[in-house]
């Protein structure tokens, strides 16, 4: 569950320094300083990982340096991978400079001095970290030196798909149990790890048991955007990947679900949660089918009754019933 705690809830006055220490708490010991301190507001929200952790940073504009002497007097010997999720970033660290916007990612290391800006005018600034032990990454720190301050684009690639991981993280981490919550931790280092030697132009260097896990995501993201594609099938996704069919099957084989099992399953939760909406209701039953792939309202049906205990209809009778009930209760 995210520990979650905001600002508002103090004085003014307080604010600003019990940032500073919660930021020097959970993600590192660092020197803040905001031109304006009195009118300071930010959140800090932290998700444990199992052996890792994810941290969630919303602030008013500020300036943030890692000095030698904060080093000595504190060091988690992580390398931190975070995700601008609001405004801009500028940072500098080991002779390198970069100015990161909203879905990029920037890569830095804790035992090494640094220096970042949040500019004002651009509002508050928002991270999203991935705390990672030095250790946990499986990549030489030679090359990882060479990607410290750098902006990854997030727009493509690795870097997209674990974007949009860490994202799913803020939204719905905090409903997950301790046991998920750490294979959600190894999810994410792997993908924090292709995504980094994608960049580096790398993964060949990557343990092969990383490479599939990263593969593995790349599909499923493939698979999540082309759900309203009826032509969605394992031949066309094992096309995509460069890959035989045999190859796709024997990939998903022991993980608890076949591609097939897989894209009917995705489909069949986006037409319920369609069909559970008041907004949707001139949609036809048919019509929230076919925009989720399914080719056939007959087999849709069966297969939604054979998932769900009920038909389509009903169950859409049945939502609109209970979310009506619920808003004359209120």
């Amino acid at each position: 569950m995210w520990s979650l705690v905001s600002s508002d809830a103090l004085p003014a006055a307080e604010r600003f320094d019990w940032f500073s220490d919660m930021v020097s708490r959970a993600v590192m010991p660092t020197s803040l300083k905001s031109e304006r301190p009195a009118d300071f507001t930010a959140e800090a929200a932290v998700l444990p990982l199992g052996e890792f952790s994810v941290s969630r940073l919303a602030y008013a504009p500020l300036r943030s340096r890692r000095t030698p002497a904060l080093i000595r007097r504190g060091d988690p010997e992580q390398y931190q991978l975070a995700m601008v999720s609001k405004g801009a970033m500028l940072m500098s660290q080991h002779g390198n400079e970069c100015s990161a916007e909203v879905g990029d990612l920037v890569f830095w290391d804790t035992s090494r001095p640094s220096d970042a800006v949040t500019p004002a005018g651009g509002g508050h600034g928002e991270l999203v970290i991935l705390q990672l032990p030095r250790s946990a990454l499986p990549l030489s720190s030679r090359r990882l030196d060479r990607l410290l301050a750098q902006r990854i684009p997030g727009g493509s690639g690795m870097a997209a798909i674990l974007g949009s991981f860490l994202s799913s993280l803020v939204d719905h981490g905090g409903h997950c149990r301790p046991g998920q919550l750490a294979h959600l931790g190894t999810v994410a280092v792997d993908l924090a790890a292709a995504s980094l030697a994608q960049y580096l132009d790398a993964e060949e260097h990557l343990p092969a048991e990383v490479r599939t896990h990263a593969l593995l995501q790349r599909i499923h993201a493939f698979v999540e955007h082309n759900l309203g594609d009826p032509e969605l099938t394992p031949t066309a996704i094992a096309a995509h990947h460069s890959m035989s069919v045999r190859t796709l099957h024997q990939l998903f084989h022991g993980r608890g679900e076949s591609v097939h099992a897989r894209i009917r399953r995705r489909r069949l939760e986006r037409c319920r949660a369609d069909l559970a909406r008041r907004d949707l209701l001139a949609h036809p039953v048919y019509a929230i089918a076919a925009r989720w792939g399914f080719s056939s309202p007959a087999v849709f049906s069966r297969s939604f009754r054979e998932a769900y205990g009920i038909s389509p209809t009903e169950f859409r009778a049945s939502s609109i019933k209970e979310s009506c009930a619920g808003c004359t209760s209120r």
